[in-house]
């Protein structure tokens, strides 16, 4: 059963009128990429400051039980994600108006959600240029193979996809290698020069800084109970996002020629329809269509923009229960031109 609403007429499929159309499209959204400082400064200390408030609570909740920490590890979480989802508008120059200011409040952030700033801008910016190209994946996505490129492959190097593509590899293990060991060392950045090293190791010290300084007020354990939970939720959540926002049935992906970047920012990205209490957490992040289509609308007018172009609401639309479906599905069948499960790839090659 497909998982995404059909797409209006004009808007996929069309060679003579679709690719205007989504240029078109694209220039109206931009009117809504002028930041707002004010408005970025409320919403970074709605951000931050519960989750400052909440460390202590957490310290205090070990006196009684904790359970009651782990249940203060949830929004505490919630807030760290969305700091880094404002980090990750910094990146785009989307948070404030000036580039200064969004490079140090995305490298200072980037010591909380223990994400080298630069390092990580560069990555994704990688991803956005390349969405959707089957020639260009590899820096800032989810690996994802061909049915063919799987069939192909040794015993071996099949189990390590299927691995890989297990949810609690790739929600649980994932998260915590991405952001406890990959991103303290960026050993797949070498050509790039100095710049990755120095955001990644100066992204290490100030981390070991404020680690030490929580640790001498209340303890090595104690500081393991609270901070682990916090980020590991923060981190399974965050991937969960970036997963569900591009690997669904009928995402794009394309090579060579065929391959065109507005029609990859549209319809290879998803709108993740999600609860209000969840989109501000996610700092509507799931309009990612949108967000791709036009990379430096800040994430606080995203949802005006959506007003603005009310033809996008259900395009690629996913609710919760259908996001769910999308873990199962893991290879490119090109010929279908949709993401398949492994039992499909099967029964198609059998066929």
């Amino acid at each position: 059963m497909s998982t995404v609403n059909p797409n209006p007429p004009g808007m996929r499929g069309d060679p003579a009128n679709g690719p205007r159309d989504l240029r078109t499209i694209a220039r109206h959204l931009a009117t809504f990429r002028k930041p707002s400082n004010g408005r970025a400064s409320a919403e970074l200390v709605a951000s931050a400051v519960p989750l400052v408030l909440l460390w202590p609570l957490m310290w205090l909740s070990l006196e009684i039980h904790y359970a009651l920490t782990l249940l203060l590890a949830v929004p505490a979480a919630g807030f760290l994600l969305r700091l880094f989802l404002i980090q990750h508008d910094c990146g785009h120059g989307a948070f404030f108006r000036g580039r200064r200011a969004n490079d140090w409040v995305g490298r200072a952030i980037g010591v909380l959600t223990l994400s080298p700033y630069e390092l990580w801008r560069r990555g994704h910016a990688t991803h956005h240029a390349g969405t959707g190209n089957l020639d260009r994946r590899g820096t800032g996505d989810v690996d994802t193979l061909t049915v063919a490129e799987f069939t192909q492959l040794s015993f071996a190097a099949r189990l390590r996809y299927r691995l890989y593509r297990h949810p609690a590899v790739m929600f649980g293990l994932g998260p915590a290698w991405l952001f406890f060991l990959r991103y303290r060392l960026p050993l797949g950045h070498m050509r790039e020069g100095w710049r990755p090293w120095i955001s990644a190791m100066g992204t290490n010290l100030a981390i070991v800084i404020l680690s030490a300084g929580l640790i001498f007020l209340v303890g090595l354990p104690a500081f393991l109970l609270i901070q682990l939970p916090i980020v590991l939720l923060a981190a399974s959540a965050g991937v969960w996002l970036f997963y569900v926002q591009h690997q669904f049935e009928h995402t794009y992906w394309n090579s060579g020629r065929e391959w065109a970047f507005h029609e990859a920012a549209l319809h290879g990205s998803s709108h993740y329809a999600l609860p209000g209490i969840l989109r501000w957490f996610s700092a509507n992040i799931g309009m990612h269509h949108i967000h791709h289509l036009c990379s430096n609308i800040p994430f606080y007018r995203l949802s005006a923009a959506l007003k603005a172009q009310p033809e996008l609401a259900d395009i690629n639309r996913l609710t919760i229960r259908q996001s769910l479906r999308s873990v199962r599905l893991v290879l490119w069948d090109e010929s279908a031109a949709r993401l398949v499960s492994f039992r499909e790839a099967r029964l198609t090659s059998n066929g």
